[in-house]
């Protein structure tokens, strides 16, 4: 029996809501103070990169597999996508103290367009390395909006935004923030209307987050040129071609 899982009312209300916040910790202490310490390996190696731009690190440093396909992590996803699950891609998302950027209004299905041909099982884990909180610029989520995934957006400054875009007309009163300690995790579909406000807090906010998607989804070869995707658990459904870890 998994450990870590999700009840069915919990898997309901994500499929209602769109989103689902695992307040226990997904690692044990151990394994969470080694990932702690992978990422402060790429933020020491990042150079003249923004703390927010350390994107797919797995792929240069396959330490990071030992926790992107962890039963601790796949045993909360599955319910939600089923058993056949492929890894899609996972980011550290580190919003610096004072100068953290802003993450604008966006839904990840529309920044990711053509490269799959549906988007109705796709699901990330943010996982917390620092608290994250309202004051440092936590996640939020429109509650609900996770069932078109394709709005209208307006162009924003990207000097003080993660992305070029926003989407257009958002009732703010209606987001709900994502706090979460150390070592808790969000889960959020790939449709859903998020994004997180700068930190001008003293305050460091990261994240790891590690994104799955249910393997009956095709991977549009000619769309994602160079991309690799791994076979996390289950079978191949769809035809995708995997690379060997």
């Amino acid at each position: 029996m998994a450990i870590h899982t999700l009840t069915k009312p919990e898997v309901d209300k994500y499929w209602e809501q769109g989103y689902h916040l695992y307040k226990k910790p997904v690692f044990s202490a151990d394994k969470m103070d080694r990932l702690r310490g992978i990422f402060e390996d790429h933020l020491a190696e990042k150079g003249d990169k923004l703390s927010d731009e350390l994107d797919t690190p797995h792929f240069r440093d396959k330490r990071l597999l030992e926790f992107l396909l962890a039963d601790e992590v796949l045993d909360i996803v599955e319910p939600l996508i089923g058993p056949n699950i492929m890894l899609w891609s996972s980011h550290f998302i580190c919003k610096d103290p004072y100068v953290g950027r802003a993450t604008p209004w966006h839904e990840d299905s529309a920044y990711w367009n053509g490269r799959f041909d549906k988007y109705d099982k796709i699901v990330t884990v943010w996982l917390a390395i620092d608290r994250s909180t309202k004051e440092n610029g936590c996640m939020r989520v429109i509650p609900g909006t996770h069932n078109n995934g394709f709005s209208e957006y307006e162009d924003v400054d990207m000097k003080i935004n993660t992305f070029h875009a926003q989407i257009k007309n958002i009732d703010e009163d209606k987001a709900v923030y994502f706090e979460l300690e150390p070592g808790e995790c969000s889960l959020h579909d790939s449709r859903i209307i998020h994004g997180a406000a700068a930190n001008t807090s003293p305050y460091r906010r990261c994240g790891y987050t590690m994104r799955f998607i249910s393997t009956d989804t095709k991977v549009i070869p000619e769309k994602n040129e160079n991309w690799e995707i791994i076979l996390a658990r289950g079978v191949d459904l769809a035809g995708n071609k995997y690379v060997n870890v």
